[in-house]
């Protein structure tokens, strides 16, 4: 679930039958952590992802899967296709934590709340659904490849821009491995 609408339409549009639907959140009561575009977050992303398997035990790991352990509801930055190419890149070895951390903060991808729980989930009301036609969704689908195009550019410059600053994803669990090991 996220705060733009616009985000979630690129998401559906190339599907025949594509909904969106609008949805409200109680969050009261529910026990939620809010996650800031930095390094944590693409951390957190990496644990649910699975890609801390290696060093599955240490503190490092175990930080991560505490974070959210008795949480209902996660709020972070959205996970858009933009954010995907960049993630990717770092956790594959292609750019610097701090190269993925300004190119996030830089494409401002707005908020998205993740519920967690079943409790978290029981808080979600679908309170209406819209169906999208033919044309909707091929102007969706122009404005979605336009928003690739630039975020992706703009993500290559920063990228660039931070290439021999901060630590790769591999150094960063080799760090974290060693650091349980002493």
């Amino acid at each position: 679930m996220g705060t733009d609408p616009g985000q979630a339409l690129t998401l559906i549009c190339d599907y025949e039958k594509s909904k969106l639907y609008l949805v409200s959140l109680d969050t009261v009561g529910l026990a939620s952590i809010e996650v800031p575009v930095n390094i944590d977050w693409a951390l957190l992303v990496a644990y649910h992802r699975g890609k801390m398997e290696k060093i599955k035990g240490t503190s490092f790991y175990n930080r991560y899967r505490d974070m959210v352990a008795d949480k209902d509801l996660v709020v972070g930055s959205i996970a858009d296709d933009r954010m995907f190419y960049v993630i990717d890149n770092f956790f594959i070895g292609n750019v610097t934590d701090m190269a993925l951390v300004h190119s996030l903060s830089a494409l401002q991808l707005g908020r998205q709340y993740v519920a967690v729980s079943q409790k978290g989930c029981d808080a979600v009301r679908v309170e209406t659904e819209v169906e999208l036609s033919y044309l909707e969704r091929l102007f969706i689908r122009d404005v979605a490849e336009e928003n690739r195009v630039r975020g992706v550019s703009l993500a290559n410059k920063i990228c660039r821009d931070y290439r021999r600053e901060g630590l790769f994803f591999d150094e960063i669990l080799e760090k974290a491995g060693r650091s349980d090991k002493r």
